[in-house]
C-alpha cells in the first residue's frame, strides 16, 4: 500500500516537472513491487517513470520502458506491453536514434484500446522521426513528412497540442515556408502560457515551463537561420519568458503556510522537516493563477523606449553563440562563434570565484586571484570587446542565455565601472521601468554568526536619514517582513544559502532560523530596492534551458524593482567596503546600476573579488 501511495504521488510530482523527486520515489516503488514478485505492478511504476522521462532524458526513458515491457511481457499484460512499446517507441524518436518498431503501426492497436491520445502521440513522433530522418539522408524530406495530424481539439492535453504544433512547424519549414513553421511554434507557445497561466506558484510556472522548451528551443534555432536580427530579437525574448510571461498574483494570507514556515525554521527532525518542505510547496501550488499573460515587446518599440540605455541579448541556438545589440539608433547581430569556446571558459567559474573571496595566504592568494582576472578577461574577449563599439559609453541592459547565470557581469573588462542591469527579459526590464523608483526610505538587517555584518549595516546606515535596523535578537522572520513592507530599500547582512533541490528553500540565517524564499511571496508590501550581502543567494538554478529560479527570482516576481546580489560567496570586507560607498550612492538619487558602478572595485590579484550583480 505504501509502494501505491508512493508511486500515486510520484505521478503528480513528475507531470508537475519534479522528475527527479518523482523518479526517485517511482524507483522505490518499482523496487518495493519487485521485492514482492508483483511484476506487473513494478512495469506499471516503470511505465509511469519512463513516459515522464520521455522529455528530460529520452535515452533513460527508452531503457526503462523497455525494462517495463519485459515485466509485462512476462505477466502476460499485453495491453501494457502496447503502451511501453509506445512510449519506448516516443522515446527513440526523441533521442534521435531509430526507433525499432513502425510507430504508425502501433498508433492502431493503441486506438482499439481507447488510449486515443497515445496513439496520437506516437504517430506524430512516426511522421517527425521520418522528416529528421529523410534530412540527416540528404533525402527530400517532403515525401517523407506526411500529412498534418488533427487538428486536435482544444481539450486535448497539452503534451499533444504542443506536439501537433511542432509537427506543423516542421511540415512548413520542409516545404520551404520557415515563416510559416515560427507562426506554429509562436502559436504553440502561446497556448502554453495560457494553461500555465492558471498556476499562481512560480515553482510550478517554472517547472512546467519544460512542455515549452523544445518549440522555444526549435523557435530560436529557426531565428537564428533566418539571419532576421528582428526574429532573432522576438525568439530571444520569448526563449526567456518561458515562465515570466505569466503575470504574477499577490497570494492570499495564508495561516497555516506561515505557521509551517515558522516551525520549520525551528529545531526539527530530518522527517518532519521533509514533511513540512512537501506541505509548504503543495500549500503554494494551490495557489490559483492570474489568466494574464504579458506579449513579448518588438524590437520597434524597444528602440523607441530605450532612451540612453544598450540592450545585449546573448543567446545560445544551433550550435552558435549570438548577441543582439540595440540602442535608440539601431538593432546589429553580432555572431560571437561557436559555442564550445564559451563552455570551456564557464567551466569552473563559480569554484575560481568562491576560492578567491577566501582568506588565502599572501602568495597563494594572489595567484588564484591572478588566474580568475585572467579567466575573467578571456570571458571578456568574447562576450564585451565584439560589442563595445556598439555599446559605445551607454549604460548596459543584458538578457543572457541562461547558461550564462553565473558570469560576474560587472567584473568583466568593459563592463566595469558602466552601470550594468541583468534582466529577466527585455519586456520585463521596460515594465519594471515605468515607474519611479522609491529610494525615500531604508531598513537593514544584520544576521547571526556574520563577522561584521553589524558593523557593514551600521556604516550603511549613515548615508540614510531615517534608517530602520534590526540586529542581534531582533532579527526575526516576523521583523524581517514587517521591515520589508515598510521600506523602499532593503539591506540584508546575513549568511545565505542556495537550495538547489528547490530554490524557493533557499533563504537568509536569521535569529530564529532562516528566512526562505516562500516568505517572500507572502510579504504585504516589497521594497522597490533589494540589496543582498550574503554568499551564493545570487546564485540560480536552471530550469529547462532557459529559466532561472532562485531567491533573486522570488524577489522579482514578488514586485521589487532590482536586486543586488553576488552568484558566489563574497569576503566579509569586501561587502562592507561595497556597500558602504553603494548605499551613499543611492541615497544621493542614483539608479542602483549606477549606484553599484560607482562603488565595486576591478577584479585584480590585489583583493578578494567583489562578484555583485544588479538584476531586474
Amino acid at each position: 500500500m505504501r509502494a501505491v501511495c508512493d508511486a500515486d504521488r510520484a505521478e503528480v510530482l513528475m507531470a508537475a516537472g519534479l522528475t527527479r523527486q518523482g523518479g526517485e520515489m517511482l524507483r522505490q516503488a518499482a523496487e518495493a513491487y519487485g521485492s514482492k514478485g508483483q511484476r506487473q505492478r513494478q512495469g506499471e511504476a516503470e511505465l509511469v517513470l519512463a513516459s515522464h522521462l520521455v522529455a528530460t532524458d529520452p535515452a533513460e526513458a527508452e531503457r526503462v520502458a523497455r525494462s517495463a515491457l519485459g515485466w509485462f511481457e512476462e505477466a502476460r499484460a499485453p495491453g501494457l506491453a502496447l503502451r511501453a512499446r509506445a512510449v519506448a517507441f516516443e522515446a527513440a524518436v526523441i533521442a534521435g536514434a531509430d526507433p525499432s518498431e513502425d510507430g504508425e503501426a502501433l498508433a492502431g492497436p493503441l486506438e482499439e484500446q481507447g488510449l486515443s491520445w497515445p496513439a496520437v502521440r506516437v504517430r506524430i513522433q512516426a511522421r517527425l522521426a521520418r522528416i529528421r530522418s529523410a534530412g540527416n539522408a540528404g533525402l527530400p524530406t517532403r515525401r517523407a513528412s506526411g500529412r498534418v495530424i488533427g487538428p486536435v481539439p482544444p481539450d486535448a492535453p497539452i503534451d499533444v497540442r504542443l506536439l501537433e504544433r511542432e509537427h506543423r512547424a516542421e511540415l512548413a519549414v520542409v516545404a520551404g515556408r520557415p515563416v510559416a513553421g515560427l507562426r506554429e511554434l509562436r502559436a504553440g507557445l502561446d497556448d502554453f502560457h495560457l494553461w500555465q497561466s492558471s498556476f499562481g506558484s512560480l515553482d510550478l510556472q517554472t517547472n512546467v515551463t519544460g512542455h515549452g522548451r523544445t518549440l522555444a528551443k526549435r523557435g530560436l534555432e529557426l531565428a537564428v537561420e533566418s539571419g532576421e536580427t528582428e526574429v532573432l530579437f522576438e525568439w530571444s525574448e520569448r526563449a526567456r519568458m518561458l515562465a515570466s510571461r505569466v503575470q504574477p498574483v499577490r497570494p492570499p494570507s495564508d495561516p497555516q503556510l506561515v505557521a509551517d514556515l515558522a516551525e520549520l525554521r525551528s529545531e526539527v527532525t530530518p522527517e518532519r522537516e521533509t514533511e513540512l518542505r512537501e506541505q509548504i510547496r503543495q500549500r503554494a501550488w494551490r495557489v490559483k493563477g492570474s489568466g494574464q499573460v504579458s506579449e513579448p515587446i518588438s524590437l520597434a518599440d524597444l528602440r523607441e523606449r530605450i532612451g540612453e540605455h544598450a540592450l545585449v541579448a546573448y543567446v545560445m541556438a544551433a550550435g552558435r553563440l549570438v548577441a543582439i545589440v540595440v540602442t535608440a539608433d539601431g538593432a546589429t547581430r553580432i555572431d560571437l562563434g561557436d559555442q564550445a569556446a564559451l563552455r570551456s571558459l564557464l567551466g569552473g567559474l563559480l569554484p575560481d570565484l568562491d576560492v578567491a573571496a577566501s582568506d588565502l595566504p599572501g602568495a597563494l592568494g594572489a595567484a588564484v586571484r591572478g588566474d580568475l582576472a585572467a579567466r575573467l578577461q578571456r570571458l571578456a574577449e568574447l562576450l564585451v570587446a565584439p560589442i563595445l563599439e556598439q555599446v559605445g559609453d551607454r549604460a548596459v541592459v543584458l538578457t543572457p542565455s541562461a547558461v550564462l547565470a553565473a558570469v560576474p557581469w560587472t567584473l568583466l573588462p568593459g563592463f566595469t565601472g558602466r552601470p550594468v542591469t541583468v534582466a529577466q527579459s527585455a519586456t520585463a526590464w521596460l515594465a519594471r521601468a515605468d515607474t519611479p523608483l522609491r529610494t525615500a526610505s531604508a531598513g537593514f538587517v544584520a544576521g547571526p554568526r556574520v563577522m561584521r555584518a553589524a558593523d557593514e549595516v551600521a556604516q550603511s546606515a549613515t548615508a540614510w536619514s531615517d534608517a530602520h535596523t534590526l540586529t542581534g535578537a531582533d532579527a526575526t522572520a516576523t521583523a524581517v517582513s514587517t521591515l520589508a513592507a515598510e521600506v523602499d530599500v532593503l539591506h540584508l547582512a546575513a549568511h545565505g544559502h542556495h537550495s538547489a533541490d528547490n530554490p524557493l528553500f533557499s533563504g537568509l540565517e536569521l535569529a530564529d532560523g532562516t528566512w526562505f524564499g516562500y516568505d517572500i511571496d507572502g510579504l504585504a508590501a516589497v521594497p522597490d530596492v533589494v540589496l543582498l550581502s550574503a554568499c551564493e543567494v545570487g546564485r540560480s538554478n536552471v530550469r529547462w534551458g532557459e529559466e532561472l529560479i532562485g531567491l533573486v527570482s522570488a524577489w522579482l516576481h514578488a514586485g521589487a524593482r532590482a536586486v543586488i546580489a553576488s552568484p558566489a560567496v563574497v569576503a566579509d570586507e569586501a561587502a562592507y567596503d561595497v556597500f558602504s560607498r553603494l548605499h551613499g550612492a543611492l541615497a544621493k538619487g542614483l539608479a542602483p546600476a549606477e549606484a553599484l558602478a560607482e562603488s565595486l572595485p576591478a577584479a585584480t590579484a590585489d583583493a578578494p573579488p567583489a562578484p555583485f550583480v544588479c538584476f531586474s
